[in-house]
């Protein structure tokens, strides 16, 4: 008897229909699987075979032959488990075969007849909705992320017998109601900007990069407070949007990364991967590629920590996607596009020993601080929109009991700035004064007179490249912003200026 069930491959962030089709027969007794299956996925027959002799279910002694079509895609992970136990119970007359003509099934089998959660469920039951199925059965662990879907019902199942149970009731298929939701919720954090003593320059550097999503680049002495600032960057990032949270819980689906309390993505993630990550950790790699650390932080910061400790490789690998915001990946089995839309924040040391130019303290050799800093490419400074110098913290500063403004407060400065550039764009593939192009820039750009004679003095003093005139640009128009000012005007030239000058100090004919 021939029967199938719908189930779901993931090929980078897209979700493919993979029909999952079983035929029992009389012929040898045999067990087989077709259909271009990765050995993991080969081996679910042993995982099948083993779950329904230990769930009291007899496989009959005949040939069994599964196929996973279509079968010019490579198909990987253990969540065919459930949809090749499915399609075999029903073409054994455990399950009545229209129950399975318009259903779609994810999950892991254990050998003793226990269905463990998957990744992926979110984008494959966004797809199964799409694709007009009747239901989703998937694993009692995944089910409060499938509830995040609406309009089709979901059907957690914890073991075999509980899945024959539930598709033989007369109406299995119930909508249930998500109590789960994407609504805009304050996001509380254990670390507050306000813990911050001194470093009024960086503050305010991390306060405009945030308002327009720049990258930034902190270079300074070793405990001047760079992790610090960098760690409280999410804290004064406006509260996910509904459409932001449900973008990037899709992506922590596909890597398995979700948080067990929860099934949604609530505040903006933080990813500081350590110097020792390599270019494939960061762009994302595999046969079939899963997100790296530029998509994990998408809409949010990725955080490089001494960063010339990073390989070559590494560090390059940025440079696409911080144009872009996303990244291409080609692999044999087809191209892959996933969202990189993140803010780069890096620190580093302005030499090996950290002292560097106060050479009562610093013991490098000028050969020694020059192959330091050339581990930093030009093409890469040049994508950084602010660059600014943390100076060691005072005694005063230290002790002092004044404290400086709360994340909540910057918050609030945050948001409005952004608000102000959504209605600015609005229409536009644009989100904000970082996405800018050459052509935006000229538009929305628009100075007085003396800003004007400024920017064109430092263009051919500074001897910028044209990447650094718009970044210059760029920053001035969210100063701009953050002031509620139409017009860029000197003061803002000005400051977005010397966020450009601190790299020239160390790396001036280095």
């Amino acid at each position: 008897m021939f029967s199938s069930v719908l189930s779901a491959a993931i090929l980078g962030m897209e979700i493919l229909p993979v029909r999952v089709e079983a035929d029992v027969s009389d012929g040898l007794p045999s067990f087989s699987m077709v259909g271009y299956v990765s050995s993991q996925v080969k081996e679910a027959q042993d995982r099948v075979r083993t779950a329904l002799r230990n769930s009291k279910i007899a496989l009959p002694p005949k040939k069994i032959t599964v196929n996973l079509a279509p079968a010019d895609v490579r198909k990987e992970g253990a969540g065919f488990d459930l949809p090749v136990a499915g399609a075999v119970l029903t073409s054994m007359g455990y399950i009545p075969k229209d129950r399975m003509e318009n259903i779609m099934m994810l999950g892991e089998l254990s050998l003793n007849g226990e269905i463990r959660g998957v990744s992926g469920i979110l984008p494959s039951v966004m797809k199964a909705r799409e694709m007009g199925c009747t239901a989703c059965v998937i694993p009692s662990a995944n089910r409060k992320e499938g509830l995040l879907v609406k309009d089709i019902p979901i059907i957690g199942v914890s073991t075999l017998e509980e899945m024959l149970e539930k598709l033989n009731l007369p109406n299995p298929f119930v909508m249930e109601e998500n109590v789960w939701s994407l609504d805009e919720t304050p996001c509380i954090y254990d670390i507050d900007f306000s813990d911050i003593r001194g470093q009024e320059s960086l503050k305010r550097a991390a306060v405009v990069a945030a308002c327009g999503l720049h990258n930034l680049l902190l270079i300074g002495v070793p405990g001047a407070g760079k992790t610090m600032i960098a760690k409280r960057i999410p804290t004064i990032m406006p509260n996910l949007t509904m459409e932001e949270s449900l973008e990037i819980t899709k992506i922590y689906s596909i890597a398995g990364l979700l948080p067990h309390d929860s099934p949604v993505m609530r505040i903006r993630p933080f990813r500081s991967p350590h110097h020792t990550t390599s270019a494939k950790a960061l762009a994302g790699g595999g046969k079939i590629p899963k997100p790296g650390e530029v998509t994990l932080a998408h809409r949010s910061v990725l955080f490089l920590d001494e960063l010339p400790e990073f390989s070559k490789s590494s560090l390059e690998v940025l440079r696409q996607p911080m144009e872009d915001r996303c990244i291409h990946l080609s692999r044999v089995q087809g191209t892959y596009t996933f969202p990189a839309d993140f803010m780069l924040v890096a620190a580093m040391n302005p030499c090996p020993c950290g002292y560097y130019p106060d050479m009562n303290r610093c013991r490098c050799t000028q050969q020694e601080i020059h192959r330091y800093l050339k581990k930093i490419s030009q093409p890469l400074l040049d994508r950084m929109d602010i660059c600014v110098e943390a100076p060691a913290v005072s005694w005063q500063e230290m002790t002092g009991q004044k404290k400086g403004e709360t994340s909540a407060q910057i918050r609030e400065v945050v948001t409005r700035t952004q608000k102000i550039q959504q209605e600015r764009y609005r229409g536009t593939d644009i989100h904000f004064n970082s996405d800018m192009g050459a052509r935006e820039v000229e538009k929305y750009c628009v100075m007085n007179n003396r800003g004007k004679e400024m920017i064109q003095k430092a263009f051919t003093g500074l001897s910028l490249s044209a990447r650094g005139y718009h970044r210059v640009l760029k920053v001035a128009r969210t100063i701009a912003d953050m002031e509620e000012e139409e017009l860029i005007t000197e003061k803002h030239i000005a400051e977005a200026l010397t966020y450009r000058m601190i790299d020239r100090k160390y790396w001036n004919g280095s």
